[in-house]
């Protein structure tokens, strides 16, 4: 990547940084209703693995999305508006934050479901294969998902059929408020790749250019007609499971080690070292912070949507028959 795609990767990761921490807000003055998952500290994870992605090829992940919608290039505006309930919203206000989607961007979202979206990307990638396109899946999950059946389901099927994914786990350590250790017979969720003969990694998920590596190389091995990977990303979240967590299962010192390995700021160190500028990064911060303000502002002054979508987009409509000339 040269510098220009460098300073877009930053930019990326300080507006999930600030979309996030104003989606908190938000939440707290009630503006924002049912469960909340933020993704503060796994921006490097999100934002490395979709640049490595090609346009077109599918992203879908669990309820933790916001960040990973940007990464997609979905609008923060539009993000906002959805979690506010309104009409402009990427789902017209009717998914809220663990269900943003937009499938012009190949983003087939958010699932609040542990794990349920993992066969869902199989499946993705079974159409991909059958209609013989050159397209790769990005499947996104928790540590946790790797406990549940969907899981072994998805991979199983996926090795069997050798189809183009990348089964990506963002390892941040705690299923809700369990520990890995109290949770998994193993203590690398790669190793539960071993079982279906699939070739797997394990990277520092805090370091953005080496996820996007080894990110490109999971695509390519996909894409190369070489079957599945699992790719794990040793990553951390700041805040709670969610908004109502008390977060009782783990010790301040445990975040503040961890948040001395902050991904945002590995990565302006890197960045500085490579000749950019503070202006520079100082510019692209307050950009982002006006970016949030106009987002939040389009959100806030969007309608509700009418009473009658309510009916709307509960089926797929089919498409009107060619009439005859």
């Amino acid at each position: 990547m040269d510098q220009a795609e460098h300073l877009t990767l930053y930019q990326q990761m300080v507006v999930i940084r600030r979309l996030e921490e104003k989606s908190a807000e938000l939440y707290q003055q009630g503006k924002i209703g049912g469960f909340l998952h933020l993704y503060i500290g796994q921006e490097a994870t999100g934002v490395g693995a979709v640049a490595a992605r090609s346009p077109h090829d599918n992203v879908i992940t669990a309820y933790r999305d916001h960040g990973i919608a940007v990464a997609c290039g979905m609008e923060p505006k539009v993000i906002l508006a959805e979690m506010l309930g309104k009409v402009t919203g990427c789902c017209k206000g009717k998914g809220g934050s663990m269900h943003l989607a937009d499938k012009r961007l190949n983003f087939w979202g958010g699932h609040a479901i542990v794990g349920a979206h993992i066969p869902l990307a199989t499946g993705l990638a079974l159409a991909n294969k059958f209609r013989g396109e050159d397209s790769v899946t990005l499947c996104f999950f928790g540590d946790g998902a790797t406990n549940i059946g969907y899981f072994h389901e998805g991979l199983n099927l996926a090795a069997v059929w050798d189809l183009p994914i990348v089964f990506i786990c963002e390892n941040n350590q705690y299923g809700m408020g369990t520990s890995i250790e109290r949770a998994s017979a193993v203590p690398e969720m790669r190793q539960k790749a071993e079982a279906y003969g699939m070739p797997s990694a394990r990277v520092d998920g805090m370091e953005l250019l080496a996820v996007h590596e080894a990110a490109a190389a999971a695509i390519a091995h996909a894409r190369a007609g070489q079957g599945p990977y699992f790719l794990e990303a040793l990553t951390y979240r700041y805040r709670g499971h969610s908004m109502g967590d008390p977060e009782r299962y783990r010790k301040q010192e445990e975040v503040r080690r961890w948040q001395s390995d902050d991904p945002i700021g590995k990565f302006e160190a890197v960045l500085l070292k490579r000749g950019i500028s503070p202006d520079d990064l100082n510019a692209i911060e307050a950009q982002a912070e006006a970016t949030i303000a106009d987002a939040v502002r389009f959100a806030e002054e969007s309608p509700f949507p009418p009473p009658e979508e309510l009916w709307r987009d509960v089926y797929a409509e089919p498409e009107a028959e060619p009439q005859p000339a």
